[in-house]
């Protein structure tokens, strides 16, 4: 159990713990229940909205910080850390560290688009709850959950991949980066999940300065790519929905063999030698 103790472990939603299809994480919950019991924190670093993760990590089980909007904020329950940082903005039984702009100047950027583009192209905002529902397979209460952006305003894109590249010229001639997640295309202006993941293993180190931490990321999609490469160690979770990732040379990475939770658990019972109930 060696490889246990000073584990954090940062993982996407969509597609890794939670199954593409159903959303559903039960294939994990042994490895979830092991991982809690060895004391290890399991950090949600995902697309979702702060109001989807609120009744997500109930369900779950967690009681650690979490990521929201690909790396836009992180939620930190009061007292979980002990922090002497100015830029935390009080969020009720919560502390945010925010990275992004408020989700108004995003909208406003991809409304100002050029008429080519906002024809291949439609936003959240643009969707009713009832779109939106039926576009993600969520109910229409979790649908609403997922349209409460704080940071973000994420795009369906209904043209050829090959053709986002013009998107992708547009975001960045005014600052911004374009990312493709499982479903959606985000956009982005410094900020993304790596950037997030370094910011809490720093809080980690800082809580626990007589224990090294070692950093775990599971991901599956493009938009996980700057976590996986933050990371002591990535874990890339199979996606038969798209294209193989790839992340720089030298990044120590495992891929597994079974997707979604499925694969989570499978990798992470190895690669920690967890004892599974």
């Amino acid at each position: 159990m060696s490889r246990v103790k000073g584990s954090i472990v940062f993982t996407d939603l969509d597609g890794t713990l939670l199954d593409h299809d159903d959303y559903s994480f039960s294939a994990a919950a042994g490895a979830l229940e092991a991982l809690k019991r060895e004391g290890v924190p399991i950090v949600p670093v995902t697309s979702k909205t702060k109001a989807e993760l609120l009744s997500l990590r109930d369900a779950i089980g967690l009681e650690t910080p979490f990521v929201v909007e690909n790396g836009a904020g992180i939620y930190i329950p009061k007292g979980y850390f002990l922090f002497n940082d100015d830029s935390l903005i009080d969020a009720g039984s919560y502390w945010c560290k925010r990275f992004a702009p408020p989700r108004s100047e995003l909208t406003e950027l991809v409304m100002s688009a050029p008429e080519v583009l906002r024809m291949s192209m439609r936003t959240f905002s643009e969707m009713t709850i009832l779109e939106l529902s039926e576009l993600t397979g969520l109910t229409e209460a979790q649908a609403e959950l997922a349209a409460a952006r704080e940071f973000s305003e994420p795009i369906e894109w209904t043209g050829e991949d090959s053709d986002a590249s013009e998107l992708k010229d547009y975001a960045r001639q005014h600052g911004y980066d374009l990312i493709k997640g499982g479903r959606f295309f985000h956009l982005t202006n410094g900020y993304d999940k790596g950037q997030a993941l370094y910011w809490l293993k720093q809080q980690y180190s800082r809580a626990n300065p007589n224990q090294a931490q070692f950093a775990i990321a599971l991901g599956d999609s493009a938009n996980d790519i700057d976590m996986l490469e933050a990371a002591d160690q990535a874990i890339i979770i199979k996606n038969p929905h798209s294209k193989t990732i790839e992340l720089a040379p030298g990044i120590p990475v495992i891929r597994s063999a079974q997707a979604g939770p499925s694969g989570w658990a499978e990798s992470l019972s190895s690669f920690l030698n967890l004892d599974l109930p």
